[in-house]
């Protein structure tokens, strides 16, 4: 039975190859100042930059440059954010990039105008913002968060070794995304399959949890098998534009809040993943993927019945004359068989993570109850260690 929620989305959505060119439709609804915000430099590489600085000249805006955007973006990289935006009086946020830079964009957005610590703020009381927020727009390059249509915002302290999440209200949803397929042509391989690996993990934690009979699990089930079948045609032509565009699509409807409601959903794939990235930097969508598997096999007495129809409707394994035990786990192992397939990492330690981290890690790890088990600290030490 769906319980009660209330739905809405405000972000408006651009997507195709000749998406780019919407930029031009909602620059003019936005002050002057636009903080350009991206990664690392590879959008100057493959002529996005160019693309994008083009548009915003055509309309007269004044560029801010906020470059340098990591993987895992720093409070220290929020702060640097916060003063460029307060300096220029920036107007829009335009965020460049993958899930990272949209994340970015986010936690400078409630920050500007506001005299309290961030950290402190958003990511450590978790109060929502009482301040005047920044808007923010997302041009996408890389497909797996689903930052470009959710408030989320993951930020990393790398002192205090923790990497925490907040989900914001609607009004921080980015207001308008541009998502262009072939914008994610040039990934580097590693990066692609750890976004895809992103996207389904999304998708398992809002699926593994309830027993219920729901039309958000249905969905669930589509979306992975979707992912499942472009990912294996993009990891052989990375450029097949129908695989991933229905890879980048997938993304979006994996976290825009859709498929969560009227249900529990579990998260602590997410909570153990970002606490070894906290200790290790690693790609989020690979710290995902090390754990996944051994908190699944933990975790499968408690939910057996739901494991038993992911094996069935999302791998097509034949039940029949199976027990509900073996059905599961013959699930999880076609899972894994594909993961191998991907390339993702199985085991924290090809991430850096050693076993005398392990106790930091837990201590690092939220413990949250939506899912079929509440984890005890002994337990996620346990998983931990079989990740390794």
């Amino acid at each position: 039975m769906l319980g009660n929620f209330s739905y809405s989305n405000p972000t408006k959505l651009y997507f195709g190859e000749d998406s780019l060119k919407y930029l031009n439709d909602e620059l003019p609804k936005y002050g002057k100042n636009v903080q350009l915000i991206y990664g690392g430099g590879s959008i100057k590489k493959n002529g996005i930059y160019d693309e994008v600085v083009a548009i915003l000249k055509a309309n007269g805006k004044n560029i801010i440059e906020d470059a340098g955007v990591m993987p895992n973006p720093t409070i220290e990289k929020v702060y640097e954010g916060v003063k460029i935006a307060r300096e220029n009086k920036t107007d829009l946020l335009l965020a460049v990039g993958g899930g990272s830079c949209c994340d970015y964009a986010k936690a400078v957005s409630v920050s500007v105008h506001c005299d309290d610590d961030p950290w402190q703020k958003y990511y450590i009381r978790f109060e929502e913002p009482s301040c005047e927020i920044v808007p923010v727009g997302c041009i996408l390059t890389m497909a797996g968060t689903g930052s470009e249509m959710n408030a989320g915002s993951v930020i990393s302290n790398h002192k205090e070794k923790l990497k925490i999440g907040h989900v914001f209200g609607d009004n921080v949803m980015p207001k308008f995304s541009i998502l262009n397929p072939v914008f994610t042509f040039s990934l580097p391989k590693k990066q692609m399959v750890a976004g895809i690996y992103d996207i389904f993990n999304h998708i398992c934690e809002q699926y593994f949890s309830g027993t219920d009979d729901n039309t958000s699990d249905y969905i669930s089930e589509a979306l992975m098998k979707s992912v499942v079948h472009s990912s294996l045609v993009a990891i052989e032509n990375p450029e097949d534009y129908e695989a991933r565009s229905n890879i980048m699509w997938t993304a979006t409807w994996a976290l825009n809040t859709l498929i969560a409601k009227g249900k529990t959903t579990d998260w602590m794939v997410h909570m153990l993943g970002q606490a070894v990235g906290a200790y290790t930097d690693a790609t989020h969508g690979m710290t995902l993927a090390a754990v996944s598997l051994p908190y699944y096999r933990h975790i499968m007495p408690h939910g057996l019945k739901k494991f038993v129809r992911f094996a069935k409707e999302v791998w097509g394994v034949d039940t029949k004359g199976l027990s509900d035990e073996a059905a599961a786990k013959e699930g999880l192992a076609r899972m894994e068989a594909w993961m191998k397939k991907l390339g993702v990492a199985l085991k924290i330690s090809e991430l850096g993570a050693t076993e005398d981290m392990i106790p930091g890690i837990a201590e690092a790890t939220f413990i949250l109850n939506g899912g079929y088990k509440v984890l005890e600290k002994n337990e996620i030490e346990q998983i931990l260690k079989e990740s390794l």
